[in-house]
């Protein structure tokens, strides 16, 4: 018997939920269903997938199948969108970065509620590199990309901003106009913060500087709480303000940098339907 879509669904589920019993309440099937037919695409794959335990984890041949398996999915559930006298019903998973997520997606998500009440935009939060591979792979149907080049065909400007110093309200930086990369290398620059590397790398070059940082971080909360303690200053887009702690304030770069906010779908595959459905409210 070859591979089958609920197998293929009840892995990727599984892996998502972290467990064959939330998996089940997912799909709105008995976790001995869900178990099955795990193990039924593990024979015919030839090993184990998912690693059982307090929390289910792939395999090193599940890590290898996984992004197939929502390749595989995705195009199903486009079809099968396709097929339906309603195609703007259903679930549409939109992938963006942790600024736009905050800053950006609520106000999309209010329209999103009244011009497609039917349509549950389920949101996955990633760094600039990760969206477009996400995409591609068929993780996501939508994303919210950060500057891309080329320019997305079928893709629709959704916002622009601007990176900007972020320092400590009682810094003496605070009461300036603008700050220049010399005035935030002074107190040692905290870099990386919620996937805004590329932009501050583009800052330093653009002053024809080498990139250089006291701090490399990922997560945006480890780099506000790294500021809030005097270890540092750093740079974000100013789609961003609302995530900052009250003690943190944004202050201009002198040297202006504009990110454009691009919502589109894959480029390599066919559209969901729910994803041009996105696209044409905004």
């Amino acid at each position: 018997m070859p591979v089958s879509i609920p197998q293929l669904r009840a892995f990727v589920a599984t892996l998502d939920a972290g467990s064959f019993t939330t998996a089940a309440a997912v799909l709105g099937i008995g976790q001995s269903a869900v178990s099955h037919a795990v193990a039924g695409l593990e024979r015919e794959v030839g090993g184990p997938v998912v690693r059982r335990g307090p929390v289910a984890a792939p395999t090193p041949l599940g890590d290898r199948l996984l992004a197939h398996a929502r390749s595989v999915l995705a195009s199903v559930e486009a079809l099968e969108a396709v097929v339906r006298p309603d195609t703007a019903r259903g679930t549409v998973r939109l992938a963006a970065v942790p600024t736009v997520c905050q800053g950006l997606l609520p106000r999309l998500r209010e329209l999103w509620a009244v011009t497609l009440p039917d349509v549950d935009v389920q949101v996955y939060e990633g760094d600039d590199d990760e969206m477009p591979e996400w995409l591609e792979a068929g993780t996501v149907d939508a994303a919210v990309l950060v500057d891309p080049d080329p320019f997305p065909e079928g893709g629709v400007v959704v916002a622009q901003d601007e990176m900007a110093a972020v320092v400590r309200r009682d810094h003496p930086l605070a009461d300036l106009p603008a700050l220049t990369l010399d005035d935030l290398h002074e107190d040692g620059l905290v870099a990386g913060g919620g996937g805004c590397e590329h932009q501050i790398q583009r800052l330093h070059e653009l002053d024809g500087q080498p990139f250089r940082y006291a701090h490399r971080v990922r997560e945006m909360s480890t780099m506000f709480g790294m500021i809030e303690r005097g270890e540092g200053v750093s740079i974000v887009p100013t789609l961003g303000r609302g995530m900052l702690p009250p003690d943190l304030v944004m202050v201009p770069m002198s040297r202006r940098l504009q990110r454009t906010l691009v919502l589109t779908g894959p480029t390599s595959r066919e559209w969901h339907p729910l994803a041009r459905a996105l696209v044409g409210t905004v």
